[in-house]
């Protein structure tokens, strides 16, 4: 599903070019389920970026789904991130003043899905992640936990080729982390890939391949 080859990523810091990702190759196939882990300071959001088709590179190859795509346009970036590619926010990323139901169906909005059609999916989702009872609260009337399930169902609202999840389980206890590591298990049996950016030992341990990232190269 992914492939990306030769990929480096430097930066311009003052007067200093800094390397933060060196000729790093990597290869995701479909269905896998694949923990991406370093430590927390590392430059983890560019190579997430660089998957979610956001972030340009100073040298790489990417191929996503037999496609090349490593000098496509942004709009055509943007459709094919939009059809494939659910994210799940390290923070949620929920608009606060905005039912539960709309959060939802706005990446759908951006599919042209008929507005019809967008509830019907959004609240599909929602039965999945087993909240479509809170489909009218808004984010501050919703436990952390029930936030975080909130921003998987609108990663899966487009029912995604692939779901990019960004330390899901960041500011949960264990056993709501737990519950939440098993939901994207059950994601990844019903044939969703599945790759998981985090700094936990705990929760690389539910992920079927495992890569460690490491003075920006990788390592395993």
């Amino acid at each position: 599903m992914i492939k990306l080859e030769n990929v480096t990523k430097k930066y311009k810091m003052w007067e200093n070019i800094v390397e933060v990702l060196k000729w790093v190759d990597l290869e995701i196939e479909k269905w896998d389920f694949v923990s991406i882990m370093w430590p927390s300071w590392s430059w983890k959001s560019t190579l997430m970026n660089i998957i979610w088709m956001l972030d340009t590179v100073s040298s790489w190859k990417y191929t996503f789904n037999n496609t090349e795509i490593s000098w496509k346009k942004e709009d055509e970036l943007s459709k094919i991130r939009w059809k494939n590619i659910g994210f799940i926010f390290q923070s949620y990323n929920l608009i606060s003043r905005m039912p539960v139901i709309k959060q939802v169906m706005l990446p759908l909005a951006y599919q042209w899905v008929p507005k019809f059609k967008r509830e019907k999916l959004a609240m599909e989702a929602l039965a999945k992640v087993w909240i479509a009872d809170k489909r009218d609260n808004k984010p501050n009337e919703l436990s952390w936990w029930q936030q975080q399930r909130v921003s998987i169902a609108r990663a899966l609202a487009i029912n995604p080729n692939m779901i990019l999840a960004d330390e899901p389980t960041w500011a949960l206890d264990t056993k709501t982390g737990d519950e939440i590591m098993n939901l994207l298990i059950k994601l990844n049996n019903e044939w969703t890939t599945i790759v998981l950016i985090t700094h936990e030992h705990d929760i690389d341990k539910f992920a079927k391949k495992h890569i460690l990232i490491k003075d920006w190269l990788i390592v395993k």
